[in-house]
């Protein structure tokens, strides 16, 4: 079964047991408690089962961890001196991984189905795959709270098969984060209260991917060019020097994906969005919220020739987009968003019209 993974392009498979992991519940109620799951309902949905794998599915005698690299053949952080192009996280610039790893795991959990009864997880049911992995020896939860492998740096996809027969369990991992703090000190935000909490209010990714509404203007800086993700944490991992590249030619970059002007994203309508990103994970945040992330990018490039781009984005169909193109054009062009300030009188949305409001009082303080 094993090599059946690895043939299947799975670079690690573990197993543990589902009571390997005995403190996940606590840990996640805390992390809870303290509302560091920002808006991610989902979290809290079935925490108990989240915490406890048995109880997700009760026959479960054994659980295989997977995991494939997805690791770049080059510095993400390059990206971030780019300031007129876009930064996207390197795991969004390539096909959905949910959709390759399920056909994967069901065929390397075929191998059992004979013998005993399946069920496999990506990210689609209440399972803490990083405890699992770590329990499996698959690697550790790095204090950015993402999986490590000595093997594979920050760089792996997980995927899990349940199972009802009884295998033999390997060794779980030992940390070896050490004194290291570098994935703490890079964060933009501050997001790591301490060591290995992550505060998602505080985390670009979530902002800038699973946040709805408007982004407060505390991040926005911060921000720069990252229109999808950051992956600043995963990137410094000292652990990446032993990572080999891909080996899933499903999972390969799209190289066009990483040099993209934020004028020409700016000008995505709905349909051109789709086009663009079908079968990326991109996708699924949706036209509206992307483009307010491409404005935050675009205030954040000190180019005045965008301003026109902003500009224009003052008559988008979204408040998230216009609002963001108040903030931005402000930016890059003091004198022309004043000239435009009149127009807020027949702003529609309370939230466009308090950008407004926020920024004329700062360009006549300024």
């Amino acid at each position: 079964m094993l090599a059946r993974a690895r043939a299947e392009g799975f670079d690690v498979a573990r197993i543990t047991t589902p009571n390997a992991i005995p403190e996940a519940a606590s840990r996640l109620k805390a992390w809870l408690d303290a509302g560091h799951h920002a808006s991610m309902g989902w979290m809290q949905d079935r925490a108990d089962w989240r915490g406890d794998p048995a109880r997700l599915w009760p026959e479960t005698r054994s659980v295989i961890m997977l995991g494939m690299s997805y690791a770049p053949d080059f510095d993400p952080l390059e990206l971030l001196a780019k300031r007129t192009q876009a930064a996207l996280s390197v795991y969004a610039a390539r096909r959905d991984y949910h959709e390759v790893l399920k056909g994967k795991l069901k065929t390397v959990a075929g191998l059992l189905a004979g013998d005993a009864s399946v069920k496999v997880f990506v990210d689609t049911a209440p399972v803490m795959e990083k405890a699992l992995a770590q329990a499996a020896g698959l690697g550790w939860q790095g204090k950015h709270s993402v999986l490590v492998s000595r093997e594979h740096g920050s760089w792996l996809f997980l995927g899990a098969i349940f199972t009802t027969a009884e295998l033999p369990p390997d060794e779980p991992e030992a940390d070896h984060c050490g004194s290291c703090r570098r994935c703490l000190d890079i964060c933009p935000t501050a997001a790591f209260p301490e060591p290995y909490v992550l505060d998602a209010r505080r985390c670009i990714a979530y902002l800038t991917i699973e946040h709805k509404g408007h982004i407060d203007a505390e991040f926005r800086d911060s921000i720069g060019n990252r229109v999808f993700g950051c992956d600043d944490c995963l990137a410094v991992c000292p652990w990446n020097k032993f990572a080999a590249g891909a080996r899933e030619a499903r999972l390969s970059l799209r190289k066009d994906l990483l040099s993209l002007g934020l004028a020409e994203l700016a000008a995505l309508d709905e349909a051109r969005f789709r086009a663009l990103f079908a079968g990326t994970p991109v996708k699924r945040t949706g036209r509206n919220r992307f483009i307010r992330n491409v404005m935050i990018a675009i205030g954040n490039s000190g180019a005045p020739d965008l301003a026109p781009v902003a500009e224009a984005a003052l008559d988008d169909a979204s408040p998230l987009v216009r609002a963001m193109a108040v903030w931005a054009l402000a930016r890059l062009s003091p004198s022309r968003a004043k000239a435009l300030g009149p127009r807020k009188a027949a702003e529609p949305d309370e939230h466009v019209r308090e950008e407004w409001r926020r920024a004329l009082r700062g360009l006549e303080t300024a």
